[in-house]
């Protein structure tokens, strides 16, 4: 009997999160109670209760049930304990990415509502640490795995290229090239162009250093407190 109530109790959970992925996505999630996820869901906002403490709890466990696998391959692969190059599982993993959001549904709604069908405000203002949060941890994961393939030797220990910045600029080419891709799924192959804009970047990542390019410099900012000295003629005589 309790090993029923249990199954049922897992069974009622992902009814839940059914129901809140269906109405995020339809209507946001600001404008999304928990009744109408209850009456979605053929639940009371007692059962909603018993299983989240409230939306954001709610929301975050929607979260994990569509982005904790790769996370914890994430995590597996830069602890690196299975022997193979880390450029290698590198390109694996971000290679992984792109392929299991082009075929996963439910990965690519919940991408969509934490982008595009949630606003930082109130009671929901909580997700955005949450989303900085995992945003973090997946620079750092990248991080590990480019100072690993430094140490190994695959990618060149530069001065003017730190790992962060290429760890920061690995995640922006993967987090770009989805945001891309869901405003028109039709208009790029994600795996196969995700798969080629991967290797280019990492094979500049590999390459020697070079002199910077030569980009004209960057013109002087003004300070606030120092405005261009026409500026504050011109403020002169609109006081007189």
């Amino acid at each position: 009997m309790a090993r029923k109530t249990k199954e049922q109790a897992l069974v009622t959970r992902a009814r839940i999160l059914d129901a809140a992925e269906t109405l995020f996505q339809a209507q946001g999630v600001a404008g999304t109670s928990l009744q109408d996820i209850a009456a979605a869901a053929g639940v009371t906002r007692g059962a909603i209760y018993w299983h989240f403490a409230d939306k954001g709890a709610l929301f975050n466990a929607m979260m994990d049930r569509a982005f904790l696998p790769l996370e914890e391959r994430a995590t597996a692969l830069a602890a690196g304990d299975d022997g193979r190059a880390a450029l290698v599982r590198l390109a694996e993993h971000l290679s992984g990415v792109f392929e299991r959001f082009a075929v996963d549904a439910q990965m690519r709604r919940v991408f969509e509502i934490a982008t595009q069908k949630v606003e930082y405000v109130d009671e929901l203002l909580a997700l955005r640490e949450r989303h900085r949060g995992a945003c973090l941890q997946h620079v750092l994961k990248l991080e590990a795995l480019v100072r690993a393939a430094r140490a190994e030797g695959s990618l060149p220990a530069a001065p003017d290229r730190s790992a962060r910045a290429m760890a920061l600029g690995l995640h922006a080419l993967v987090d770009g090239l989805l945001q891309a891709w869901m405003l028109d799924p039709g208009c790029f192959d994600l795996a196969d162009v995700g798969d080629q804009v991967l290797h280019a970047y990492l094979a500049g990542l590999a390459a020697p250093t070079a002199p910077p390019l030569p980009l004209a410099p960057a013109p002087a900012r003004q300070s606030r407190q120092n405005p261009p000295r026409g500026a504050r003629r011109g403020a002169a005589k609109k006081t007189r």
